[in-house]
C-alpha cells in the first residue's frame, strides 16, 4: 500500500496541471459565480412545496407568486453562465497577455450573451387579434437545459476576442479620444465578428437539423447523462473525486465540471416530476454530492472525524477530531484531512475511495428500488448533510430511514482502518513519550519552552507592523479560507492589531484582491499558485500559499497566523 501511494503520488504534479486547466476552471467558476441564483430560488420552492407535506397547500394565486422569483432566476441560469464563463476565461487569458493588451471581459461577457442566446433561443409570434400581435422568444434552453451551450458561446467568443486583440486586429482611436471611447471600438470587429460566426452557424445548422443548436447539445449527449447515473457512472465519478484529494489535488476542481450540466438538468427534471405527482427519479444532482457522497466532505468524513473525537485512544487522534468535528459537520473537511492526515495516509486510501461511492449506490438503490424521491432542493452546501438529505428530497419519509443507514454505513467501512490508525498512533505515542515524562513536563516548564514562549513574545513584538494591513484567505468555496481569516481576525483583537482578514473563493477573486496587501492560498487551492502569481504581479500585490498541516496548524494558533503574514510581507520587502 506504501508503494502504491507513493507511486500515486508521484503524479501529482500532472493531476495539479489539470486541475489548473483554463477551460475546467472557467466551468466551475462560472457556475460559482451563478450559484447564488440556484440557492436562491431554491429557498422559494422550499416555501412553496414544502409546506404540501403536512397537508397544506397554497392558494393558486400564491404559488404563482412564489414560483415568479425562482423562473426568473432559475429560468435563465444558462444566460448568466454564459456571461461568467466568459467572465473568468477571459480573465485566464489575460494572464499571458500583454498588460497594455488586454481582453476587456464587459466586452466577451456581452458577446457571450448574444451568442447563447443566437444559438438556444427560437423567435415566436403570437397573434392575439387583427391588430394586436405579440413577439419575443422561446425560453425553454436559457435555463439548466442550455448549460452545454452557454459554455460552448463563452469559450468560443473568448476565441475570437483573443485572435484578435493579440493580432491587433481592431479599430485604434488617438490618445486624445477618453478611454471608454476608445475601449468601445477597440471591441466593434471582436465583437462583431463572434455575432457574425454566431449568426452564420446558427442559419446553417437550422437549416441542416431543423431545431437549434441548444436542443441538438441535448439530445446527443442524453446517452452520456443517462450513463452518468448508472452504478457504474456514479462510481467513476465519486471515486475520481476522492482520488483526486487523495493525491493532494482539489477533487471537484477537475471532476465538477463534466457533471454540472446534466445534475443541474436533472434537478430540474427531479422538480418537474415532484410537481407533477410523480417520483422525481434522477440521481445525478449537485445534492448527491454535497450531502451523500462528500457527506462531511471528500472522502465522506463526518463518520470517520467523530470516530476520530470520540472513540480513538490516541490523544493526539481524540484532539484532531474534536477540533475538527464542527467545520466537518458543516462540509469543512481540511481539518480532519490535513490534520490527521487522512490524505496520501496509506491506511485510509481503501475507505476514503470507496465509502462516497458506496454512499451513491446506496442513495440510488433507495430512489431506484424502493422509490423514494432524488433531490429536488439544493441547499446551501454548507447545510449539516444529514439534515440537507432531508430536506433536499422534499421530506421525503424513506430519507429518514436513509441518513442513519448511510451513517452506518460510513461507520462500517472506515472501522476497520480506522482501528488500525489508532493502534499505530498509540504506539508511536507510547514510543515518543513516556506518560511519566508527559507528567514531569505538565508541572515545570524546560528550557526549550521557555524559550519557545520567548520567540513567541517577540513574534507577537513584529506582527505589530501588520496594523491596518489587508489580508485576504483563498480556498475553493470559501469556507476552509474562513477558518484561517477568522483566526487571523481574533488574534488580532487580541493583541490590539488592526488586522482586516477576509475570506474568499478562487475564481472569484479577481475584482477584489487588489484591495489587499497580502493573498494567502489555503492547502486544496495551493496549486494554482502560479496563476495567482501572475495576477499579483499585475497588481502589485504579495501572495503565499500554506500546506496542509502548516495551514490547520495556523487556524489554531492566531500568533503563528500573525507571524506568518508578517513574514510573508516581509518578503516582499527584502
Amino acid at each position: 500500500m506504501d508503494k502504491l501511494v507513493a507511486t500515486i503520488e508521484k503524479g501529482k504534479p500532472f493531476f495539479d496541471k489539470v486541475a489548473r486547466n483554463k477551460y475546467l476552471k472557467a466551468v466551475r467558476d462560472g457556475f460559482i459565480s451563478a450559484m447564488p441564483i440556484v440557492i436562491f430560488s431554491s429557498i422559494f420552492l422550499l416555501i412553496a412545496y414544502v409546506p404540501a407535506i403536512w397537508g397544506f397547500t397554497w392558494p393558486e394565486d400564491i404559488q404563482t407568486m412564489l414560483m415568479k422569483p425562482y423562473s426568473y432566476s432559475m429560468g435563465i441560469l444558462a444566460l448568466v453562465v454564459a456571461a461568467t464563463t466568459a467572465k473568468h476565461f477571459t480573465d485566464s487569458l489575460n494572464r499571458d497577455m500583454p498588460k497594455n493588451n488586454q481582453i476587456s471581459f464587459i466586452s466577451t461577457m456581452i458577446a457571450a450573451l448574444i451568442g447563447f442566446l443566437i444559438l438556444s433561443s427560437d423567435a415566436i409570434s403570437i397573434k392575439m387579434s387583427d391588430t394586436v400581435t405579440i413577439s419575443g422568444f422561446d425560453s425553454s434552453y436559457l435555463g439548466t437545459k442550455g448549460l452545454i451551450t452557454a459554455f460552448i458561446a463563452a469559450f468560443v467568443t473568448c476565441g475570437i476576442y483573443h485572435f484578435c486583440i493579440s493580432h491587433h486586429i481592431t479599430i485604434k482611436m488617438p490618445k486624445e479620444v477618453p478611454p471608454n471611447i476608445s475601449q468601445a471600438f477597440l471591441d466593434l470587429i471582436p465583437l462583431s465578428l463572434s455575432t457574425v460566426v454566431f449568426w452564420l452557424f446558427d442559419q446553417f445548422f437550422r437549416s441542416a437539423f431543423s431545431t437549434n443548436f441548444a436542443a441538438a447539445v441535448i439530445g446527443a449527449f442524453q446517452p452520456l447523462f443517462s450513463a452518468a447515473e448508472t452504478y457504474p457512472g456514479l462510481a467513476l465519478i465519486y471515486g475520481m473525486m476522492a482520488f483526486f484529494w487523495f493525491v493532494g489535488v482539489h477533487g471537484p476542481s477537475i471532476v465538477e465540471p463534466a457533471i454540472t450540466a446534466p445534475a443541474l438538468l436533472f434537478l430540474s427534471d427531479n422538480l418537474a416530476s415532484y410537481q407533477a405527482g410523480q417520483q422525481a427519479a434522477h440521481v445525478l444532482t449537485p445534492g448527491l454530492q454535497y450531502f451523500v457522497a462528500t457527506l462531511g466532505g471528500t472522502g465522506a468524513t463526518l463518520v470517520i472525524t467523530l470516530m476520530f473525537a470520540f472513540m480513538a485512544k490516541s490523544k493526539e487522534m481524540k484532539a484532531i477530531g474534536r477540533a475538527s468535528s464542527v467545520p466537518v459537520l458543516f462540509g469543512v473537511n481540511e481539518p480532519i484531512l490535513f490534520g490527521a492526515p487522512l490524505i496520501l495516509n496509506p491506511v485510509f486510501f481503501v475507505p476514503f475511495i470507496i465509502t462516497p461511492i458506496l454512499n451513491v449506490w446506496l442513495f440510488k438503490i433507495f430512489v431506484d428500488v424502493l422509490g423514494m424521491n432524488g433531490f429536488i432542493y439544493l441547499l446551501p452546501w454548507t447545510t449539516p448533510g444529514p439534515l440537507a438529505v432531508i430536506l433536499g428530497t422534499g421530506v421525503a419519509p424513506l430519507s429518514f430511514l436513509f441518513v442513519p443507514l448511510v451513517l452506518a454505513l460510513d461507520f462500517v467501512v472506515y472501522y476497520p482502518f480506522f482501528k488500525v490508525y489508532d493502534k499505530q498512533m498509540c504506539e508511536q505515542e507510547s514510543e515518543t513519550a513516556a506518560e511519566e515524562k508527559l507528567e514531569e513536563l505538565e508541572e515545570s516548564v524546560t528550557a526549550e519552552e521557555a524559550k519557545a514562549e520567548a520567540e513567541t513574545a517577540s513574534a507577537v513584538t513584529d506582527v505589530k507592523d501588520l496594523d491596518g494591513k489587508k489580508v485576504l484567505v483563498l480556498c475553493a468555496g470559501g469556507g476552509t479560507s474562513g477558518l484561517l481569516a477568522n483566526a487571523l481576525d481574533k488574534a488580532g483583537k487580541e493583541r490590539g492589531i488592526n488586522v482586516i482578514s477576509a475570506a474568499g473563493s478562487y475564481g472569484t477573486h479577481l475584482d477584489i484582491m487588489g484591495d489587499y496587501d497580502l493573498v494567502v492560498l489555503a492547502p486544496q487551492v495551493a496549486s494554482y499558485l502560479p496563476d495567482l502569481e501572475k495576477d499579483a504581479a499585475r497588481m502589485g500585490v504579495q501572495v503565499a500559499a500554506c500546506q496542509g498541516k502548516q495551514y490547520i496548524a495556523l487556524t489554531r494558533d492566531g500568533d503563528a497566523a500573525l507571524k506568518f503574514v508578517a513574514d510573508e510581507l516581509s518578503k516582499g520587502k527584502e
